[in-house]
């Protein structure tokens, strides 16, 4: 984890240096510096942030939240990111108007007790460009939405002034916002209109990699979609739920697993989400065993492609029914 932590953080701000230097006079050149800083960003989301946000990073709660602040160098916010992802889609996973991961603006439905419109058929055909979008919404707009809206619906704790709140996060993005853009817009010698390119594509490449990632995990064709009864009771066991909807893809790619954080044993980190992802792939063998000894199901897909593709025919699926 060390290691990777140190990768992760030298592939994002090393070429975010190189371009503050004002050293790079070629416009492609500062596309790809700003490439391998995308890159970079999907890496301590998935391998660094995320873990260390749920508490597994290290057996030290200091070490957890610091490592956890490394969401803000990347320009989220941790405390939105702690109830949106670790209460909300952990808890809830796969349930309508309640997991995060699955509530989606009118032109996506990632969920068939959503609501269909006919533009959906085609969303298997343009969602790419919105996972690409993603993070850019997200550090620009999402977290306060979402903030707000967490705070009306009482998983803010009472004793949080909401203004107050508001200025953090808002001061937390202000050092990202600096060194990833104003600072390029004022010291690279090239037009303005190639550095507000090159700070898309990071995002694009960050937003697509992290949103295919953890979308290829629940939408699926295998995966549940479970429904509260008219209490609001979700009925069954809960880590029967996470099994019924969560899905592995590409156990045997080691390389792919170190880079996205272990995310590809998704079902090994919903049922031990406490437990740091270096341990997974070990863990999945005794997982799946207890699975199969009580009949229960695991999802597992061979491939990343294999899974993408999956997640592509339940896309349309959930367009046309």
């Amino acid at each position: 984890m060390i290691a990777k932590s140190v990768f992760m953080l030298l592939l994002f701000f090393t070429p975010v240096l190189l371009i503050n230097l004002g050293l790079t006079t070629n416009p492609i050149w500062l596309l790809v510096l700003y490439g391998f800083s995308g890159l970079g960003m999907a890496g301590i989301g998935m391998g660094i942030m995320h873990d260390a946000i749920h508490g597994s990073y290290s057996k030290n709660k200091k070490v957890n939240k610091y490592m956890g602040y490394t969401l803000h160098l990347i320009g989220g916010s941790a405390k939105v990111w702690r109830i949106q992802h670790n209460v909300l889609h952990h808890t809830y996973t796969n349930v309508e108007a309640v997991d995060d991961d699955i509530n989606a603006p009118f032109f996506l439905r990632f969920s068939p007790h959503a609501k269909r419109y006919w533009l959906h058929r085609f969303q298997f055909l343009y969602v790419w460009i919105f996972y690409a979008l993603s993070t850019v919404s997200w550090v620009i707009s999402k977290d306060f939405i979402r903030f707000h809206r967490f705070h009306k619906l009482g998983l803010v704790p009472a004793k949080e002034n909401y203004k107050k709140e508001i200025v953090k996060i808002s001061l937390w993005k202000i050092p990202y916002f600096t060194y990833t853009l104003v600072l390029p817009l004022i010291l690279v010698p090239l037009s303005f209109w190639w550095v507000l390119l090159g700070f898309l594509f990071m995002h694009l490449i960050t937003g697509f990699l992290i949103s295919i990632v953890f979308q290829v995990a629940h939408v699926m064709p295998d995966t549940e979609y479970p429904l509260p009864d008219d209490d609001g009771i979700i009925h069954g066991n809960w880590y029967v739920h996470q099994l019924v909807t969560t899905c592995n893809f590409s156990p045997r790619n080691r390389l792919l697993s170190w880079l996205i954080g272990g995310l590809n044993y998704q079902i090994e980190h919903h049922l031990l989400s406490n437990i740091c992802h270096v341990h997974y792939r070990k863990l999945s063998k005794i997982v799946k065993a207890t699975a199969q000894e009580f009949k229960l199901p695991y999802h597992v897909k061979s491939s990343f492609g294999v899974a993408i593709l999956d997640h592509a025919r339940m896309l349309r699926k959930l367009g046309t029914q």
